[in-house]
């Protein structure tokens, strides 16, 4: 089979696609044929070593969609999605033709989603799902996602499926606009007190879950919680370091979560994959826009594009 495979660390140069024998599917396992395999910055950060149990050689990603070409009977020709800590860092992932992974890990996917559209999940609205439920977002909870990348997007279609009554910030005013356009409630804020002004501006009394999905704005979170409010992050700035204030963080009896979608394998990541496949089903979310799908054949020049910024979702399709 075709694969993307890495056998160092520290640079992209180290990604290369090979020809490697299809896996071989162990006791208790799916061998699954990939149609679209998501690419996410964490598969970036994999090659360039920011993940220290990675072992190698390794064939990177962790999303993937397919079908289940040999395994338990049950599973035999089914279309199902995975994701989890060990594809990409512990085990062979999803960049690749082939992949195998416990048949505990996978779960039929939705039956209104196209194998890219399925692609695009996993990372994205598992992480915004996590987020969510930690910071008790719920019906009419006041609460701000701060970037509107593949995860902010995911956690604002979820918010709103709650219930709750949701606005994004973002840096730049086009990208607001657009928003707008949408139907979305985006605001622009470039310094702490104009953030925290414009929070307090839809929300009296302080957002109850604030969401930073971007990794550069934690202190500003904290003056504009309310009472027993909740910051989630997902991300840090470079050097891993923010100053936070702390006296007014316990004041007012907030919280800190820490989301990191890595702390779960692939059996409890069909757990949430199953949550989310019935709000797709039921139409309580859409399916994923602006997806840019690249052949495998291109996957080099895909991961060069997202460790560069590239704002789409890019889902890799093998077979193309």
């Amino acid at each position: 089979m075709k694969a993307l495979r890495f056998d160092r660390f520290g640079s992209l140069d180290a990604l290369q696609l090979v020809e490697t024998p299809t896996p071989t599917h162990e006791s208790g396992e799916v061998l699954v044929r990939v149609h679209a395999a998501g690419l996410n910055p964490s598969d970036v950060k994999n090659v360039l070593g920011r993940f220290p149990y990675t072992t190698l050689p390794r064939i990177p990603g962790r999303d993937v969609a397919g079908e289940v070409v040999q395994g338990p009977g049950g599973l035999l020709g089914a279309r199902v999605w995975a994701s989890g800590r060990e594809p990409g860092f512990l085990r062979d992932g999803t960049h690749a033709q082939y992949v195998t992974l416990p048949a505990d890990g996978v779960t039929r996917l939705p039956e209104n989603l196209s194998f890219a559209e399925a692609a695009a999940v996993p990372v994205p609205y598992v992480t915004a799902l996590e987020a969510l439920d930690r910071s008790l977002v719920g019906p009419g909870t006041p609460t701000v996602i701060i970037g509107f990348g593949a995860v902010g997007s995911a956690a604002y279609a979820l918010a709103l499926a709650r219930g709750a009554r949701a606005s994004v910030a973002v840096r730049r005013a086009e990208q607001a606009a657009a928003l707008r356009e949408r139907g979305a409630d985006a605001f622009v804020f470039a310094e702490r007190e104009d953030f925290t002004a414009q929070v307090r501006d839809r929300f009296a009394d302080g957002a109850e879950a604030i969401f930073d999905t971007s990794g550069f704005h934690l202190p500003a979170t904290i003056p504009a919680l309310a009472a027993g409010g909740r910051t989630a992050v997902i991300a840090a700035p470079p050097d891993g370091h923010e100053r936070v204030p702390v006296l007014d963080l316990y004041r007012r009896g907030g919280t800190l979560i820490g989301v990191n979608s890595l702390l779960h394998d692939t059996v409890r990541t069909a757990g949430a994959l199953r949550t989310l496949a019935g709000l797709f089903e039921s139409g309580g979310l859409r399916a994923p826009a602006g997806i840019v799908e690249r052949p495998l054949l291109e996957g080099q020049e895909a991961y060069r594009d997202v460790a560069d910024g590239a704002t789409a979702k890019v889902v890799l399709t093998p077979w193309n």
